[in-house]
């Protein structure tokens, strides 16, 4: 029997037209999709990806694919689906090892992207720095090591987006369009990487969800957006492809409890039922 787990995502830091395409910087926080590969008959309350995935594990690995037959998935995980959360990318990226754990293996993080990648566009929470990634192609552009010290507050939608939706969306118009303020966005990255400063950091995450308006835009952004500016805010961050909001907030600055109580009223709630608290970790399969 092995284990491995991944964190979640609150949406990305950053995505859209940037270094020449579409890349994305995921926003690891502390929820994670934990899952175990033992030796017994499979369950039937197996997510299907993880079950693609360790038959994909198998192939990596120039095993036969009937060994599956006797491998059983067992997975906890409480990160919503379908709202940008990378539910998806987690079950995925954990499977992967557990299940080269159980055969006396480890998967690097560009094999893990890898084999994420070649069954469906996936975020970059396999990577424990802040990677700009090719989510189609599985291409590393850049690592940023460093890790922020950022609490978030996490407004879940009640509406679900699945990737695979997304990505059938006509989106090449609007990234082109919004590749401007992503350059933008992507200086504000690399000064906050260098100089280890969150409110670069704020300013980076800000930009891109304004760029993502275009795309798929958030209820409440405008009253959003002058709320981080009243409670002067580091900035707020969207699931490009899903439905969640998230606050960025400095622990040492900001009172998350207050803001919490007050997202938890309408007009908020009227399409953010579920405010969560949760803080940004580094990313990797453990």
């Amino acid at each position: 029997m092995a284990e491995a787990c991944c964190p979640a995502s609150c949406g990305e830091l950053i995505q859209g037209w940037v270094q020449g395409g579409e890349h994305l910087i995921s926003c690891p926080i502390d929820w994670f999709s934990t899952v175990e590969v033992s030796d017994a008959a499979p369950l039937t309350t197996e997510r299907p990806k993880m079950r693609a995935m360790l038959s994909a594990v198998l192939k990596h690995f120039d095993l036969p694919a009937e060994l599956g037959k006797g491998l059983r998935i067992r997975f906890d995980s409480t990160i919503p689906v379908g709202k940008g959360m990378a539910s998806s990318t987690a079950d995925m990226a954990a499977t992967a090892q557990a299940t080269a754990r159980h055969l006396g293996h480890e998967l690097s993080e560009i094999e893990l992207a890898r084999l994420c990648v070649a069954l469906e566009p996936t975020d970059s929470t396999m990577f424990h720095a802040l990677t700009l990634f090719d989510h189609k192609a599985g291409h590393v552009l850049a690592h940023h090591h460093w890790q922020p010290e950022v609490e978030l507050l996490i407004l879940e939608s009640a509406e679900r987006l699945l990737t695979r939706d997304y990505h059938r969306l006509d989106r090449q118009p609007h990234l082109l369009a919004g590749a401007p303020l992503l350059g933008q966005a992507w200086q504000h990255m690399e000064q906050a990487a260098e100089r280890h400063d969150p409110a670069a950091l704020g300013q980076a995450t800000t930009l891109s969800a304004i760029a993502s308006q275009q795309l798929l835009a958030k209820p409440l952004f405008a009253e959003l957006l002058a709320l981080v500016e009243h409670e002067d805010l580091l900035g707020l961050n969207v699931a490009h492809s899903g439905t969640v909001v998230g606050l960025l907030l400095d622990p040492a600055r900001h009172d998350g409890e207050r803001l919490a109580a007050h997202l938890s009223r309408p007009p908020f709630t009227n399409h953010y039922p579920r405010v969560h608290r949760a803080r940004m970790v580094a990313g990797g399969v453990r």
